[in-house]
């Protein structure tokens, strides 16, 4: 297993990081198996979505922003950062890949993306690469 650390810089983001992800299954020597992502924070997660036009990530975040605002008086967390908390729940904290000629199996259009809710931070995401 590997931890890959990363840096975001505002406050929701989604980061795309298939290449960082690409990198450790290079580096594993892994053909064929899965990967498997996870991330250790309550406030991120990970998905997997379209990585061809950058608007789709705006307009997801500007979605789930409306959804679920930054501040609520109904909020009782005491860290003040309960929509972080919300949003990574929808999100999920994991993600599996699988692995074919040594590449990431991905839809054309689909990439694997880091998502921040309660940034800046210096964060981190696990890998874990089983071969068949």
């Amino acid at each position: 297993m590997e931890a890959v650390y990363i840096r975001t810089d505002d406050r929701t983001q989604m980061l795309p990081v298939t290449d960082l992800v690409q990198q450790e299954v290079n580096s594993s020597g892994v053909t064929a198996g899965v990967c498997h992502l996870y991330v250790p924070h309550t406030t991120a997660g990970l998905c997997i979505n379209e990585n061809a036009d950058p608007m789709v990530t705006h307009d997801v975040l500007h979605v789930v922003d409306r959804m679920i605002p930054f501040t609520d008086p109904a909020y009782r967390h005491m860290e003040d950062n309960s929509a972080a908390h919300v949003k990574a729940i929808f999100f999920g904290s994991s993600e599996t890949v699988l692995i074919d000629q040594g590449r990431l199996i991905l839809g054309t259009w689909q990439g694997i993306f880091f998502c921040e809710f309660d940034g800046p931070r210096d964060r981190h995401f696990l890998v874990k690469i089983v071969a068949d």
